[in-house]
């Protein structure tokens, strides 16, 4: 029975955030000045001037949408125990768990095996946990690694709750070879070296394998992966803990997922694996809650599930109003300082809780509770489906079919244990061609379109008037791997960019969601601030080069040391900085990964973004599709990685050809500025102090890419870009003396 108890589950907290917002309005002041200044002075420039002027109103208008972004800073703090007093633990609602791997190459299967390691042994109801592992490689390592972590969680699960154990990912929990102090028992110091024992062999065995070292028998399950070919498969649905054996050892059921993949079916990259495990998870458990996380993200705190539901079970307000709990991403072992700009620490803090005080905070595809009544559909008006409308939008299975009707009455019943209907039916809804004809990735599931699905359907999900929190326990939730290395962060980067621009130039466009649905107008800022983020890199790209051109050209885009509004773009300067490196003072970070993140702001911009627009141009003139590019997943700790973790590295992708470009653009406009080889001045008032600043600050904030011109190996700019950033020089140089 549920215990009477009138104290909240979880505080809205709102900060007022007071000098934070006076030094907004400050920079925008100083914004509207400098574009004031552009304007009365048209008459005496020329087209670099409107360059400029264009330019700096992009960043004030997206300055403005920052501005409302951050407004309404609001915090969310949850209580657990508090839940506990409430609910009686039989009780609780049940939760699916899905995991999912796309590579087991660029995603190894030990980061994946401690993620579901760590989802198993979270302190919850076993009974009332499914983990559903989607393997989009169909690997036989995969489901190898699996099995044998399900071995071992016989052994884990319960010995991280006999003793409380806070990290619950092995390869974390053991990374220290010292016993944990704070359990000095003798019993407790031999469970533990047993332990740790036992997750070494798991290791050894998953390393041999990947090593080929030991054949795989292909009899019995393995059978299954005999002639696979990775794009062309039939599913493959395997059972590796059941819930009957759940009820005996304490552990959650664990099914492995590989759908069914043909040459001639679109498969949708992520979305349409999630949308599989959605049904699948549909027939077996039909769980009302459903967490996704990606393979090397794992729960870092044992109580994740319990702080989600204390949001999702705050109130009977909530039910008709939050549709999913996000938990903001966070990185063990990052690098110090922040070097590639990756992390997000501070946009997760201030843009995060700041959105959070509109609508809601954006799904980030990872570390996401949801209902699945809203991933089904369902509007907070709790809009009812007819008979046919459910076969229309769910499929033609009997089964799923009445799975999703009563997961849309609100019914938490489970189905049968695996009858071969049921299996049956999972086998059908898994395969590629069943959401012919349905609203899947339409209006039900995860939506299609973009590379960038979890944006797009946490939008889809906000069309609808629901709202969206963001947790942030003490002890963080999840904590996964951040790309390393030049090329890892820009193909990620790019990807997003790309996906990003995909809904923003689509039917799915933000405006459309509050002139026609119900998308509040400052979510929609919210949204066009992020879908934008491939377009800032044209006129950050353009601003860029302008110094370069004012001192190669010997004219001024910046005001002249006489005039009085001189000092705008200086006040400007000094202030933006100071307000940014304030943010990442209060958030814990130093004045060096405050520098690094503005390096990789400004490399970013001219990279990954850059291509990320000239792939949408592609698509959109029919050239080529966009693809979705698993990014390289990397277990090794900071202090394993050397003293060379930080560097930036490179490779023969054309994305690092613009920057090299810039870089060698600015290079050589110093170069002339400091030889005296600049043409003589039209007007009399040649290049300024200002412009030589900025044409610095660019070399500066292109430092790895100086180092570059100089380094060998992985951690040299490739002669071939060398060569093609030399011509493109050439010939803007050529241009601008003409």
């Amino acid at each position: 029975m549920a215990k009477s108890n009138s104290s909240p589950l979880y505080e809205r907290l709102e900060h007022k955030n007071t000098m934070h917002k006076v030094m907004e309005f400050i920079i925008l002041f100083l914004l509207l000045s400098l574009l004031v200044y552009r304007l009365l002075s048209f008459s005496n420039h020329g087209f670099a001037w409107l360059v400029a002027f264009l330019c700096e109103l992009w960043f004030t208008l997206y300055w403005v949408i920052t501005i409302s972004n951050k407004w309404s800073f609001v915090e969310y703090k949850t209580y657990p125990d508090r839940l506990l007093q409430r609910v009686a633990e039989h009780e609780l609602p049940p939760v699916d768990m899905f995991v999912t791997t796309a590579d087991s190459e660029l995603e190894p299967p030990i980061i994946t095996l401690n993620t579901v390691l760590s989802l198993l042994a979270v302190d919850y109801p076993t009974d009332k946990l499914a983990c559903y592992v989607s393997d989009d490689g169909c690997s036989p390592l995969t489901f190898y690694s699996l099995v044998e972590a399900s071995k071992f969680a016989k052994l884990w699960v319960p010995f991280c709750k006999k003793y409380n154990v806070q990290v619950r990912a092995p390869f974390r929990y053991f990374n220290n070879d010292a016993i944990p102090s704070s359990k000095n028992s003798g019993e407790f110091k031999q469970e533990w070296k047993t332990m740790k024992d036992e997750y070494m062999k798991l290791n050894r065995k998953i390393e041999d394998a990947v090593a080929k070292s030991i054949p795989f028998d292909l009899s019995e399950d393995f059978s299954l992966f005999s002639n696979i070919e990775r794009n062309n498969h039939p599913t493959i649905i395997k059972v590796v803990l059941d819930k009957e054996e759940g009820h005996s050892n304490g552990l959650p059921r664990l099914v492995y997922i590989s759908r069914e993949k043909r040459p001639k079916h679109p498969h949708h990259s992520k979305a349409g694996a999630m949308n599989v495990l959605t049904r699948v998870s549909g027939l077996m458990t039909n769980a009302p809650f459903m967490l996704n996380v990606d393979c090397d993200m794992f729960a870092n705190n044992p109580s994740v599930v319990l702080h989600a539901m204390c949001i999702l079970l705050g109130s009977n307000e909530n039910q008709n109003e939050i549709a999913f709990a996000q938990f903001p991403q966070i990185f063990y072992d990052g690098l110090k300082d922040d070097p590639f700009g990756n992390q997000m620490a501070v946009i997760w803090k201030y843009l995060g809780h700041g959105i959070q005080g509109i609508q809601g905070v954006f799904y980030a595809g990872t570390g996401c509770f949801h209902r699945r009544q809203v991933i089904y559909g369902l509007s907070p008006n709790n809009g009812k489906l007819g008979n046919q409308e459910l076969l229309k939008t769910f499929g033609n299975s009997k089964e799923l079919t009445k799975s999703a009707a009563d997961a849309l009455r609100g019914e938490t019943k489970c189905p049968s244990m695996l009858l071969k209907s049921i299996e049956a039916a999972a086998y059908q809804v898994a395969s590629c061609e069943y959401e012919y004809g349905t609203n899947w990735g339409r209006k039900v599931g995860w939506m299609y379109g973009s590379t960038t699905e979890d944006i797009l359907t946490g939008l889809s999900i906000h069309n609808r008037g629901w709202k969206s929190i963001i947790c942030t326990p003490d002890q963080p939730a999840f904590l996964g791997c951040t790309p390393t290395g030049g090329p890892a962060s820009m193909t990620q980067q790019k990807r997003w960019a790309t996906g990003l621009l995909e809904v923003l130039l689509s039917k799915n466009c933000p405006i459309f969601g509050t002139v026609f649905a119900h998308l509040q107008f400052r979510q929609c800022l919210a949204y066009l601030w992020i879908f934008t983020w491939g377009l800032r890199s044209l006129p950050e790209t353009c601003y860029a080069a302008l110094p370069a051109y004012s001192i190669i050209t010997n004219t001024h885009i910046f005001p002249k040391g006489q005039e009085l509004a001189f000092y705008i773009p200086i006040a400007l300067f000094v202030t933006t900085n100071i307000y940014n490196i304030s943010q990442y003072i209060q958030s814990g970070l130093s004045i060096r990964a405050w520098w690094n993140n503005q390096k990789m702001g400004r490399i970013t911009a001219m990279s990954a973004w850059l291509f990320g627009v000239f792939g949408i141009v592609l698509k959109l003139s029919g050239i080529s599709e966009t693809v979705f590019e698993v990014t390289k997943k990397d277990q090794s700790s900071s202090t394993e990685k050397g003293t060379e973790a930080g560097r930036f590295t490179f490779d023969e992708s054309p994305m690092f050809v613009p920057p090299t470009t810039v870089l060698l653009l600015h290079l050589t406009a110093l170069a002339s500025a400091l030889f005296g080889l600049q043409p003589p001045a039209h007007d009399g008032l040649g290049s300024g102090r200002l412009d030589v600043a900025a044409s610095v600050c660019l070399v500066l904030c292109l430092w790895p890419f100086l180092k570059g011109l100089f380094g060998s190996g992985k951690y040299g700019i490739p002669l071939s870009t060398i060569f093609k950033s030399a011509g493109l020089t050439l010939m803007f140089c050529t241009l601008c003396r003409s």
